[in-house]
């Protein structure tokens, strides 16, 4: 196969593997960190603390994305400003120091310590954002873009997977703390060796006066950001597909022990299929679009979450006994009709991979390259809103005692209309490519004739 056909030769070049495992290898540390925060507050507040851990859980959420809003725009900045490798080198630095302050965290037990590890973790994730997309384009030509942001896709989805269950696992042993503070360090370490081999690449814009004042500048980017249709556009897009995972991700326990009456295996399974799933599809984009930048599988990749939702809420069972015994994988997998929701579930995030990775790649090559941080910045705070949005909704449905299957429903309803919405956006950009190809070509002719006389 021929390399603009397949993303995995980009795996035997230094343009690329030291990126991807410097953020592979970050999203994994975060979500180590962040889950065995989350279990250790929800044990020790109950045992130590007057405070109710779901209370103290639903603040972690909120302060690890906090700094999104907060940072997003100055970070876009600084990377438009910087070299963007010795950027990155800097950022893991201060992220080795970040994991030996939350290993003392954890040996204490001092949560007031662990969430201000949280914040400033998360501040380092809003500083690394604009720059883990922006660079792909300086290294990266643009027949490798979807291939790229495919494997980076795929990489984060896993990450996030692999960090969630090992952080849950070993915060759970005896000496758990101990486990988990060797790892997340041993891994800052490894991401800043692999920082060390991104290649040098050019300042975007290096005479970039910064604007630290955080609310002029986030209107100012998205004000810029808007001025290329497409690009806006393909934010917004990329901003819903968040809002789409983050209700399914976030109400997947919720789904697994309410609906299915299963237990943390079987939640952990959920989240394993649609980690793979997400995956599939990003690599299977790459296979279809062979390269191109172009946003011709969107729609498909829109109606198919839609199609697969529909799904989901057919197959899916009536509510478990809440007084019965939670089942584990062995009898989940006896079921056929646990076969079909796991297939349901494994087809929304194939489409969602589908969907997600050309909007990423349309971002990076269409933004002015002097703007480029500056736009992902903007597509972060975007994201953010658009995730904080889908927990006020999902809170909301829950309030009115919306079955947890009808939420997803709901969602896979409205979903349909962008699906529509993007076919019609598609559908233009073709039109007016064909109108700027057939008057360049009637130019062409005309000059030639022009020659000629």
């Amino acid at each position: 196969m021929a390399e603009s056909q397949s993303q995995f030769f980009l795996f035997r070049t230094r343009r690329f593997t030291p990126l991807f495992m410097t953020q592979f290898l970050g999203a994994f540390n975060d979500n180590v960190f962040r889950n065995a925060l989350v279990i250790l507050i929800t044990y020790f507040a109950a045992e130590r603390l007057a405070v109710d851990p779901r209370i103290l859980v639903t603040a972690a959420a909120g302060i690890f994305m906090l700094p999104f809003f907060l940072f997003s725009a100055v970070a876009g900045q600084i990377v438009d400003a910087h070299e963007k490798s010795a950027y990155i080198r800097r950022l893991k630095m201060i992220e080795i120091g970040l994991m030996l302050l939350a290993a003392l965290g954890f040996y204490l037990e001092n949560v007031t310590l662990l969430m201000t590890v949280l914040f400033l973790l998360g501040t380092q994730s809003a500083f690394f954002g604009p720059v883990k997309y922006s660079v792909l384009p300086d290294l990266l030509k643009e027949k490798e873009l979807i291939g790229g942001n495919a494997l980076v896709g795929a990489g984060t989805f896993l990450a996030i997977l692999f960090g969630t269950i090992i952080g849950g696992i070993f915060i759970l042993r005896e000496g758990g703390t101990a486990y988990v503070s060797a790892v997340i360090i041993l891994m800052a370490v490894v991401g800043y060796w692999f920082s060390r081999h991104i290649p040098v690449t050019k300042t975007a814009d290096p005479g970039l006066k910064i604007n630290f004042n955080f609310i002029t500048e986030t209107w100012r980017i998205v004000a810029f950001a808007m001025q290329k249709k497409d690009v806006f556009l393909s934010m917004i897009g990329i901003a819903w597909f968040w809002l789409v995972g983050f209700v399914f991700l976030s109400q997947f326990p919720v789904y697994g022990k309410d609906v299915i009456g299963g237990d943390e295996m079987v939640v952990t399974m959920f989240l394993t299929t649609f980690s793979i799933g997400i995956g599939l599809g990003s690599l299977l984009c790459n296979k279809l679009l062979k390269g191109e930048v172009s946003s011709v599988y969107v729609p498909l990749g829109a109606f198919g979450i839609s199609a697969s939702i529909l799904v989901l809420w057919l197959v899916s069972p009536a509510p478990a006994d809440p007084d019965a015994e939670l089942i584990g994988l062995a009898e989940f997998f006896r079921d056929p009709q646990h076969w079909a929701v796991l297939a349901a579930k494994l087809s929304v995030a194939v489409f969602g991979g589908l969907y997600i990775v050309p909007l990423y790649a349309i971002v990076q090559s269409r933004a002015d390259p002097a703007h480029r941080s500056r736009t992902i910045a903007a597509n972060n705070i975007i994201n953010a809103l658009f995730m904080v949005a889908s927990s006020v909704m999902a809170m909301g449905m829950l309030a009115m005692e919306m079955r947890v299957v009808d939420i997803f429903l709901t969602v896979g309803i409205v979903n349909i209309l962008v699906g529509f919405l993007v076919r019609r956006i598609v559908r233009e950009r073709r039109a007016a490519n064909a109108e700027k190809a057939a008057a360049l070509a009637k130019k062409t002719v005309k000059t030639g004739k022009g020659g000629s006389s």
